[in-house]
This record gives C-alpha cells, structure tokens and sequence, in this order.
C-alpha cells in the first residue's frame, strides 16, 4: 500500500517539476515539492505518528512562504543533483572495505532463494556494477547541478545575481533534470541486463519480466531488513557481515 502510494506520488512529481520549469510557475514548483515531502512523509501519516503530520505542517507553512518569493523555483533546481548524489552515495559506500556492495547482497539473496550458489566471478561482476552504478550517478549529479546553476532566467546563479558565461533555458534544464535522467538510468539498466545474459547465461529468473517477480518475491521483510542494515551500517552501528543477507533470504 504504502509503496504503490510512494509510486504515483513519484510518478506525479516528474511533469509537475518538468511543467514547472518549463513555464515559469512557482505555483507548480510548490506542488511538486509537496509532493516529494508526501513520498517521504506517507509512511508515518498513515501510521498516525504526530511527528510526520507536524512535519507535514511546517511543511505546508514553509511551502506557502515559499510562493510568495521570487525564489520559489531554486528548491526544484537542486532536487535533481541532491537525488543522484544521495542514491551514488548510497551505492560508492557499500564498495567501503568491511561492507559488501549493493548489488551483491540483493543477487546473492535471489540466487539463495533458488537454491543457487554465488561464484566468485559473480562477487566481482557485482562489485563492479555497484560501482559503475556510483560513478553514472556521480557523473549525473555533476551535469544536474550545472544545468541548475547556469539555466536562465531561475537558475541559481541568476537568482543570486550572478551571470554565467554559458547559460541554458529553464525548458533544457528540466528535459534533463525531470525527463532525460530517468532515461539515462532505464536505458543503462535495461542495456545492463541484456548484457548479463551473456555474461551469466543460467540464472534464477527466465526474462526481465519473471526478474521483477523474483525481485518482489523476496518480500516486504527482506527489504525492510535489507534498508534497516544499510541505514545501520550509514550510522557505524556494527559491520556488515558478507553473505548474511544470503543466510536469511527465503529458499
């Protein structure tokens, strides 16, 4: 429930941030902040918890200043790089020695689940598509947070009265950052997938279609695990162990 309600509301926030940007409306920008402070507030408002429902107040208060400045669009510029720096972040330290990467902690519990072992030439293909996984959203950030520094008229050097010597419009800032991202990041791992069937020619799922279901299949308690773990290892609470992900996923 939760994650199908955190799904329109992303699925919203891309033509409200694209619209936005393209028209000039402070009144769109605000939407689709509000948007984004709802996927990340849904869980505990549907849990009744006071904290998010008085975080979703000073939300709406911060938001309704913010229509009436002239700077109501600069919050939007910077949700695109914060986006990627954060989920780059999030794959670069799981490479950290002591820590096992991403990818190979989610194959190594779908190969468990079928009873699969993990070679090792299947650690190091994961480690390395962590890792490219990083670099591609560091790469992004890097053009996001230009593009939002140069565009014209509310970019953030020209909200602050400064002038750049290569400026793009409002209009190619959001292609990219609202539109062109989510197309770099499909293409790569759809592109990312073929090539694994090269690569690993026996696998525990038929096509891309039975890989999402076997993704699913591991279930709610697997990726609540799984999040609790890397926010754990983000707060130095504990190493992680290699292969305990394995150990408990569902065979």
């Amino acid at each position: 429930m939760i994650a199908v309600l955190r799904l329109l509301l992303l699925v919203m926030y891309a033509p409200l941030a694209h619209f936005a940007g393209t028209l000039h409306s402070p009144l769109l920008a605000v939407l689709a902040l509000g948007d984004l402070a709802l996927m990340v507030l849904i869980d505990g408002l549907l849990r009744r918890r006071p904290a998010a429902w008085l975080a979703l107040g000073a939300s709406a208060v911060a938001l309704f200043a913010l229509a009436q400045s002239r700077h109501a669009l600069m919050p939007l510029l910077l949700v695109p790089p914060l986006f990627t720096a954060l989920i780059g972040w999030w794959f670069a330290r799981s490479l950290r020695p002591g820590r096992e990467p991403i990818i190979a902690k989610v194959v190594g519990a779908l190969y468990a689940r079928a009873g699969m072992p993990l070679s090792e030439r299947h650690r190091r293909y994961t480690r390395g598509l962590t890792m490219a996984w990083a670099v591609l959203l560091g790469l992004l950030t890097v053009v996001n947070l230009t593009l939002a520094l140069i565009a014209v008229p509310d970019g953030v050097l020209m909200q602050l009265g400064l002038h750049a010597p290569v400026t793009v419009t409002n209009a190619q800032w959001s292609l990219v950052a609202n539109i062109a991202n989510y197309g770099v990041l499909g293409g790569f791992a759809l592109i990312e997938y073929h090539a694994r069937k090269f690569v690993f020619p026996v696998r525990p799922y038929r096509n891309i279609v039975d890989f999402g279901r076997q993704m699913a299949a591991l279930g709610p308690a697997f990726w609540q695990s799984f999040f609790d773990a890397e926010n754990a290892g983000n707060a130095g609470i504990g190493p992680d162990r290699r292969g305990s992900d394995n150990a408990g996923a569902p065979r």
